[in-house]
């Protein structure tokens, strides 16, 4: 959009910059309502094919359930609790496990991605050990933790931290080798420490892509944190899944499936929101 100056340069006045910016501002408006009542659509059209697939048996409601069935199993579980206890306290031990991983994970992540990044040798030395850990499936190393540390909070944190550190470390390590190197030269030339270079022009080079890496690695921690509680735990949103799977119950599969869909939006806005703020020299994207 041009500003007021340019565009009173370019002949156009007061009244008509105002007008300008006022059918710009209601094109917007109308888009952006387009864009909810599309999501909308496609959300009545999804459910209710499905509601309708299972009622007259064009799927088979046992294994696939209906949303009716699976919004009733939710009520079902807020108003009575469920078999390992009440709602809240499961979604609230994944959350724990969840949050004390990535952030376990994340600043882990941050410091060896900055470290190695800065430091050539280090580099070359670590690299090797980095690619063979990060081969390692997952779920072995859950299985792992399970037996070494228990059914309790220390296994399934120690797997969340395993599935953020790689993710982050990665796109650390890879913003700080692409921070400009004529930035860092011109700070040389005016006598920048190294410390001072690494805090005051790598690492805010490097933020962009620590936090592109913070959106996805959330949702990889509470992964860790539900297929941990899958391979042995005495609470948690994954034990419910194990137990409504172990039933035959796909409505408490689903509805578990939703809850942790809810909790993984809202950290999710929560990291857009913080993000936002850490880069707010950086120009609106259109």
């Amino acid at each position: 959009m041009a500003t007021p100056e340019y565009a009173l340069q370019a002949g156009f006045d007061s009244a008509s910059l105002a007008t300008v910016e006022k059918i710009a501002q209601r094109r917007l408006r109308q888009r952006h309502a387009l864009i909810i009542a599309l999501r909308v659509l496609v959300l009545v059209v999804v459910l209710g094919g499905w509601e309708m697939g299972g009622r007259h048996k064009w799927i088979d409601p046992f294994f696939f359930s209906m949303p009716s069935a699976i919004f009733a199993q939710i009520v079902d579980w807020f108003v009575n609790g469920t078999s390992q206890g009440p709602l809240l306290q499961q979604v609230w031990v994944t959350l724990e496990e969840t949050g004390i991983g990535f952030l376990i994970g994340a600043v882990g992540g941050i410091v060896c991605g900055v470290v190695l990044g800065r430091n050539k040798l280090l580099s070359d030395v670590f690299s090797i050990y980095i690619q063979i850990a990060n081969s390692i499936p997952r779920v072995v190393l859950g299985s792992v933790f399970v037996i070494a540390l228990g059914l309790g909070m220390a296994s399934k944190v120690a797997l969340a931290v395993v599935m953020v550190f790689f993710v982050v470390f990665g796109n650390a390590f890879q913003g700080v080798r692409e921070a400009d190197r004529y930035m860092i030269a011109n700070a040389q030339i005016l006598g920048a420490s190294k410390r001072q270079l690494t805090t005051s022009v790598v690492i805010p080079s490097a933020l962009s892509w620590i936090l592109a890496s913070l959106h996805v690695s959330f949702g990889f921690a509470l992964v860790g944190a539900v297929v941990g509680e899958f391979l042995g735990s005495k609470q948690g949103i994954g034990l419910l899944i194990s137990t409504a799977q172990g039933a035959f119950n796909a409505s408490g599969v689903f509805a578990a499936m939703i809850v942790l869909a809810v909790v993984a939006l809202t950290a999710d806005y929560l990291l857009t929101a913080l993000e936002k703020r850490l880069l707010k020299w950086r120009p609106a994207a259109f």
